[in-house]
C-alpha cells in the first residue's frame, strides 16, 4: 500500500466520522468561539490543545453568544452538542484523551533525572510500589526506615521552614510545575530572610508524611509541594500543604492548602510567591489551618 492509498483511506474514515474541513464546530451566533477541528493534509489537529472554554458546539442555540461568554470563564464541558443520541466526535475524543492523561499521571513515576536537575535527593515512604501506594494510603504517610534515616542525616536541623516535593497522585504535576514553583518559593522566602532547610523529594508520598518529616527535622513550618488527584480538565494540578509545627496524629484542620497550581489555574511562579507570603504570615501568627486568619 503506497502513501496515496493510505491517504485515501484516512480521508474516507474522516469523512465517515464527519470530521471534514467544512464542518463548523461553533454556531455563527456564538461570539469568540473556537473554530472546528480541521483536517489538514490528512491529519487531525491535536485535540489536547483545544481550549474548551472557547469551544461551543451546540447547533442553532438560543442565546448562544451569552452562553459562550459565560463558558469562557471556566473550563467546563458544557455546550458540547450532540449528534443524535450521542455526543459529537470531538468531545468524545477530548474526554478519552483527558482520561488517558489522568491515568498516565497517576500510574507513572516522576523522572529521576528531573529530580536530580532540581537539586533534590530522594527518599521513599513505606510503599514499595505504585500499586501499594494506591491501595495502602496509610503506608504513604510514613517514611521507610531508610528514608527517615536519610532525612535525619542529610537535612538541616531545626530550620524555620522545611520544604520538600512529593509525587502524590500526579507525576505530571511535578514535571509541569516544580521547575518554576520551587525556585519562586525559595526566592520569596529568601526575600523575607526566612531560614530554609534542605529540600528533597519523597516518592510515593501522601500529604500526611509531612508530619513525620516535621518531627524529624524540627522545622517550625513544613511545606510540601505535591501532585493532586488528576481530573478531566487537567492532569497537572499541584497543591502546597503547609503546617505550623506539624506533629504526627494532628487533625487535618491544622493544614493550610493552596490548590490548583497549574498553567490554567494559579501559575507556578505566582503560586511560589504567594506560598512564601503565607508562610511569613504563619510564622508571625504562629498558627496554620483553621486557626490561621489570612
Amino acid at each position: 500500500m503506497d502513501e496515496k492509498d493510505l491517504r485515501s483511506i484516512i480521508e474516507q474514515v474522516l469523512t465517515e466520522m464527519n470530521m471534514t474541513p467544512a464542518r463548523a464546530a461553533v454556531s455563527d451566533g456564538a461570539a469568540g468561539a473556537a473554530p472546528a477541528s480541521a483536517v489538514e493534509d490528512g491529519c487531525i489537529p491535536d485535540i489536547t490543545e483545544v481550549d474548551i472554554r472557547r469551544q461551543y458546539l451546540v447547533e442553532d442555540p438560543e442565546n448562544g453568544e451569552d452562553f459562550a461568554e459565560l463558558k469562557a470563564n471556566a473550563p467546563c464541558r458544557l455546550g458540547i452538542g450532540k449528534a443524535g443520541a450521542r455526543y459529537k466526535t470531538d468531545p468524545q475524543l477530548q474526554f478519552r484523551a483527558a482520561h488517558s492523561a489522568a491515568q498516565d499521571a497517576v500510574f507513572s513515576d516522576v523522572d529521576a533525572e528531573f529530580v536530580e536537575r532540581m537539586g533534590l535527593w530522594t527518599v521513599q515512604t513505606q510503599c514499595d510500589s505504585k500499586d501499594t501506594y494506591l491501595t495502602r494510603p496509610d503506608l504513604g504517610r510514613r517514611l521507610s526506615a531508610e528514608g527517615a534515616a536519610a532525612v535525619r542525616e542529610k537535612c538541616k536541623k531545626n530550620p524555620t521552614v522545611q520544604i520538600y516535593v512529593s509525587d502524590g497522585l500526579s507525576s505530571a504535576a511535578v514535571a509541569a510545575n516544580v521547575g518554576d514553583l520551587l525556585p519562586a518559593l525559595m526566592q520569596g522566602l529568601q526575600s523575607y530572610k526566612i531560614d530554609v532547610g534542605t529540600p528533597f523529594f519523597v516518592k510515593y508520598g501522601r500529604v500526611g508524611v509531612m508530619d513525620e518529616i516535621s518531627e524529624i527535622t524540627g522545622a517550625e513550618v513544613t511545606c510540601v509541594l505535591i501532585g493532586e488527584r488528576p481530573g478531566l480538565i487537567t492532569a497537572e494540578s499541584m497543591s502546597a500543604y503547609i503546617a505550623y509545627k506539624a506533629t504526627m496524629g494532628m487533625p487535618e484542620a491544622r493544614r493550610t492548602v493552596l490548590s490548583n497550581i497549574h498553567r490554567a489555574g494559579t501559575i507556578p511562579a505566582e503560586a511560589g510567591a504567594h506560598i512564601a507570603e503565607i508562610i511569613k504570615i504563619m510564622l508571625e501568627k504562629k498558627a496554620s489551618g483553621t486557626d490561621l486568619k489570612l
